[in-house]
């Protein structure tokens, strides 16, 4: 009997939760056609059908987060009661709750997260994968201890690692450590917080965001550049689209060509680290942090290098409406090799950003502002804008990263050179 399961629909995914049923019980479905939608850690996508037939159980419930290629619904010719399926069904009674899914705190067992995991006592029965209990074996990971956030509860490869990580193996003395902002926050009395369920972008973003922190070295350049010039070309710009019918470009859209220039001038900042080699892109593509309701995203513009300044804003302007829609698809988000994230629009002058692993770079664009500046022992105002390119020092050194800056300034500042 034909099961449907959790597709992986990013390149990142591990798990995903079913947003929505578009198919109920009974319902004769034909391939292809939508039958459910689905949240990953990137965006709310559409599941398709592989096979014709009747939808006959629905095995998780709107909500849970099933893992990669675990079942989630069965298809059939319409002879199979609900009951005579087999499968079980993943609804939230039986899955153990992530951090995201947590009930009251001060209620029930005491719980502390990390990551998207739990500690909880008692356990009864453990479930895990072959790799799970692999793992916990060479972490020496007491196996009765974990609590497991795949289907059922069962045990996964991460959850091992998260419990390795939240405390030492059992049996061997460690120091006490001082409290650290990563530890489980004291919970405030009842009745003084309202909580609110993570999304599954804003869990899997919490974690990944973590991890850069805390596995690449960050190290910090702040540029101040001149952008008056890059005002007026921009007007000049705007003012020959207008003319001629088409959308205007953003001061952001120049600075995605502007990077994408330099990056192409200067490809030592184009890279990943992995292991014990670079991997050094050939393609430029920028990922450009955009807010949505949901959470952080980033879509992606590939080979911005190779596009004009008005496909790019062209571009940009439809990834970003369509991320507040929660329409991205998993291409839009994939393959980035150099992030910008840009708060100008809310006055803010200068701040630093995380690294969107696996790049090795991102840049803090900050609003421009005017100041004062001597140009020939006279006084004069210029708009001013600071940029802080947060860089991974395993890949790049800061002399790189230094001359980096100062060939993105040049472009900036004189901003005929974007555009030839």
């Amino acid at each position: 009997m034909p099961e449907i399961v959790m597709p992986r629909l990013s390149d990142t995914m591990e798990d995903g939760v079913v947003s929505a049923w578009l198919k109920q019980v009974g319902d004769q479905i034909t391939c292809g056609e939508i039958v459910a939608e689905i949240e990953t850690d990137k965006a709310l996508m559409e599941l398709e059908a592989y096979d014709d037939g009747v939808l006959e159980k629905i095995l998780a419930e709107p909500g849970v987060r099933v893992a990669i290629g675990e079942p989630i619904a069965i298809v059939g010719d319409g002879t199979t009661s609900p009951a005579d399926s087999g499968a079980a069904a993943v609804t939230r009674s039986n899955v153990v709750p992530s951090a995201a899914d947590s009930p009251d705190l001060a209620a029930g067992p005491q719980r502390v997260s990390h990551g998207d995991t739990a500690s909880v006592s008692p356990r009864v029965v453990v479930k895990s994968s072959p790799l799970a209990r692999k793992i916990a074996r060479e972490l020496q990971v007491d196996m009765d201890a974990v609590v497991g956030t795949g289907p059922g509860g069962r045990v996964t490869k991460r959850d091992v690692e998260a419990a390795h990580n939240a405390a030492a193996p059992t049996g061997i003395e460690t120091p006490e450590r001082d409290a650290s902002p990563v530890a489980v926050q004291p919970v405030p009395a009842s009745g003084e917080f309202e909580e609110v369920a993570l999304t599954n972008i804003q869990r899997v973003s919490a974690i990944r965001l973590t991890e850069s922190k805390q596995q690449a070295p960050h190290f910090y350049l702040t540029s101040a550049i001149d952008v008056t010039e890059l005002f007026a070309f921009r007007a000049r710009i705007n003012a020959t689209l207008e003319a001629a019918g088409e959308s205007k470009v953003s001061v952001n859209d120049l600075l995605v060509k502007a990077v994408a220039a330099a990056l192409r001038k200067d490809p030592s900042v184009n890279v990943s680290f992995a292991g014990d080699k670079l991997l050094r892109h050939k393609g430029i593509h920028i990922g450009v942090a955009v807010a949505t309701p949901v959470g952080l995203l980033v879509p992606v513009i590939r080979d911005a290098d190779r596009k004009s300044v008005s496909e790019i804003a062209t571009e940009s302007r439809d990834k970003a409406t369509r991320a507040r829609d929660r329409k991205l698809r998993a291409e839009d988000m994939s393959g980035g090799t150099f992030t910008i994230s840009n708060l100008g629009m809310f006055g803010i002058e200068q701040f630093t950003a995380v690294i969107n692993s696996p790049e090795s770079a991102i840049l803090a664009v900050g609003a421009a502002a005017d100041e004062l500046r001597l140009d020939n022992d006279e006084v004069v105002a210029r708009k001013i804008l600071r940029v802080t390119m947060s860089a991974d020092h395993r890949a790049i050194d800061g002399a790189v990263a230094a001359q980096f800056l100062a060939t993105l300034k040049e472009f900036v500042e004189n901003p005929l050179r974007i555009v030839t």
